[in-house]
C-alpha cells in the first residue's frame, strides 16, 4: 500500500454526501466455502460490475464478484458525480504521436460510448441516479490558460467558448475565471445510486457478488486460477481485476508500481437558497472543472447542494487531510465569495488511479494466462469505467480488439520513488498554477 491503512480499511466508509442521501444498498454476504465459476472479478466498482453483466448477459457465463468491503465502498461510490469525455492524461496529438491517427479516433470513439454505456445502463437497469443537465465547461484560472483555449480549434460540434462576460450570462459566474470552453458532452450524477444499482441488476442477472471478502491470495492452478478469502476458495478460468486506485500490489507482484493512487477530496455545501445562488450567479447545473494541474471540480447538486472538489495531498492521516481540507475551502471561498457563507456539512477523500503509460490499460497480465486488468482511469472513472468492463468481458471472451489501441498497452512501471516523486510532482505544479485568486 503507497498510502496509510486506514485509507484501504474496508470497515471505514467515507462520510460522504452519496452514502447520506443514496439509496438503501443491499449488503451482501462474504463467500464462505469453496466456489467454482467461469470467471471472477475482483471489485465492484463502475468496471467490475459492468464486466459482470456483460459477461452473464452476453455469454451466459457463471460469475462471482469479490470485493473487500461492499459495492460503492471504493471510488465508485465517493466521487464527484462526472460521468464526462476522459479517462486518459493523453491529448489527441500526444495519442496520434504515440499509436497513430487511427488510435486517436478509436480512443475518441471510446470516450463517446463511455457515455452512452452509462446513459444505457441507467435505462436498461431502472436506476435513479439523480440525472443533471448535460454537458460541461472546461474553465480558465489564468490569462495564459485563456489565451491557449482561445487558440485552440473548436472540432467538437456544439462546443463553444465562453468569455467572463458569456460565463456570467449562462449562469457561471464566478471571481476567479477568465473563460471556459463548453463541450456538449456528458452529465452529473449520483455516484452511489448508479453504482447500488449496478450492484443490484448484476444480482438479478445471476451474478454472485460478495463483500466483505478481500482476496489474499491467487494462484495459477491447472487451466485456471484459484482466488482465496479468509473464509472461502473461488475456482475461476479466468479472473478479471478491476480494483483501480486500491489494487493490492500483491495480486499479481506483476502490477508492482505500475500505477499511482492519487488523493481527491470532495466537500458539499449545505443546501443553497435561489437567493444565495443568484447572488453568486451560479445556477446551472453543469459539470465544471478548471485547467490548472492540480484542478479544481464542481457542480451544483439538484437539492442545491454545492460540490467542490480538488486534488492534492500525499496522506491519509488525520492532521495531513485537515490541511488538505483547509485549503480546499479557502480556495472555493475564492472563487465562490457569494458562496462562503454556506458551511461544509460533507467531506470525505479517496484514490484516482494514473497509470504509467498516462492512459487506462484494459489487457492481459502478461505471463499469467487467463488473468486480466482494467483500471487505471486517471479520475474520469465513471463512464471510462463502465464501458471499459464491457470491453474487458469481450477481449476475455476472444475479442482481442475490444479495448482500443491506446488502452492495449501494458503500462510501464515507475522508476522513481512513487510518493516522493509525487510530492514533487505536486510542487511543481503548484508553482507552475500559482495561487488561486480573483481574476484583476
Amino acid at each position: 500500500m503507497l498510502y496509510e491503512s486506514a485509507g484501504y480499511d474496508a470497515a471505514i466508509w467515507p462520510e460522504s454526501y452519496w452514502r447520506a442521501s443514496g439509496p438503501m444498498q443491499q449488503a451482501h454476504a462474504g463467500l464462505h466455502g469453496a466456489i467454482c465459476v467461469d470467471v471472477a472479478v475482483i471489485g465492484a466498482g463502475y468496471a467490475g460490475l459492468n464486466a459482470a453483466l456483460e459477461l452473464v448477459e452476453r455469454f451466459g457465463l457463471r460469475v462471482a464478484v469479490l470485493d473487500a468491503a461492499q459495492p460503492g465502498w471504493g471510488a465508485s461510490g465517493r466521487n464527484g458525480g462526472f460521468c464526462c469525455l476522459g479517462g486518459s492524461m493523453l491529448d489527441a496529438r500526444a495519442i496520434m504521436r504515440r499509436a497513430g491517427q487511427d488510435a486517436a479516433r478509436e480512443w475518441q470513439a471510446f470516450e463517446h460510448a463511455a457515455i452512452a454505456r452509462v446513459r444505457d445502463n441507467l435505462q436498461r437497469y431502472d436506476i435513479d441516479a439523480q440525472t443533471t443537465e448535460t454537458g460541461e465547461v472546461l474553465l480558465a484560472h489564468s490569462p495564459r490558460a485563456w489565451a491557449g483555449m482561445q487558440a485552440e480549434a473548436l472540432t467538437d460540434g456544439g462546443a463553444a467558448l465562453w468569455d467572463r462576460q458569456d460565463l456570467q450570462a449562462q449562469g457561471l459566474a464566478t471571481a476567479a475565471y477568465y473563460g471556459g470552453r463548453y463541450s456538449p458532452h456528458g452529465f452529473g450524477l449520483h455516484p452511489f445510486a448508479y453504482v447500488t444499482g449496478l450492484a443490484r441488476a448484476a444480482a438479478g442477472a445471476g451474478v454472485r457478488i460478495f463483500g466483505d471478502s478481500r482476496v489474499t491470495g491467487l494462484q495459477p492452478d491447472g487451466a485456471g486460477w484459484v482466488l482465496r478469502t479468509a473464509q472461502g476458495q473461488v475456482r475461476a478460468t479466468q479472473v478479471v481485476i478491476a480494483t483501480n486506485g486500491y489494487t493490492d500490489e500483491r495480486l499479481p507482484r506483476w502490477i508492482v508500481r505500475r500505477t499511482l493512487p492519487v488523493l481527491s477530496n470532495i466537500m458539499v455545501t449545505r443546501p443553497l437558497s435561489s437567493a444565495e445562488l443568484a447572488a453568486q450567479g451560479w445556477t446551472r447545473h453543469l459539470m465544471a472543472y478548471d485547467a490548472r494541474m492540480m484542478l479544481h471540480y464542481f457542480r451544483l447538486l439538484p437539492d442545491g447542494r454545492f460540490l467542490f472538489g480538488a486534488r492534492d495531498g500525499t496522506s491519509f492521516a488525520p492532521d495531513a487531510v485537515a490541511r488538505f481540507t483547509t485549503r480546499a475551502r479557502t480556495e472555493y471561498e475564492v472563487i465562490f465569495p457569494h458562496l462562503a457563507q454556506a458551511e461544509t456539512e460533507y467531506s470525505w477523500n479517496g484514490l484516482v488511479c494514473l497509470t504509467g503509460s498516462r492512459a487506462p490499460y484494459i489487457g492481459p497480465v502478461p505471463g499469467a494466462g487467463g488473468l486480466w486488468l482494467a483500471l487505471g482511469w486517471h479520475g474520469n472513472g465513471v463512464a471510462a469505467a463502465s464501458e471499459g468492463g464491457r470491453r474487458v468481458a469481450r477481449a476475455v471472451m476472444g475479442d482481442a480488439s475490444a479495448p482500443p489501441a491506446l488502452l492495449r498497452r501494458p503500462p510501464p512501471r515507475f522508476m522513481f520513488p512513487r510518493k516522493l516523486g509525487l510530492r514533487m510532482a505536486m510542487a511543481a505544479a503548484a508553482v507552475l498554477d500559482g495561487p488561486v485568486r480573483p481574476v484583476r
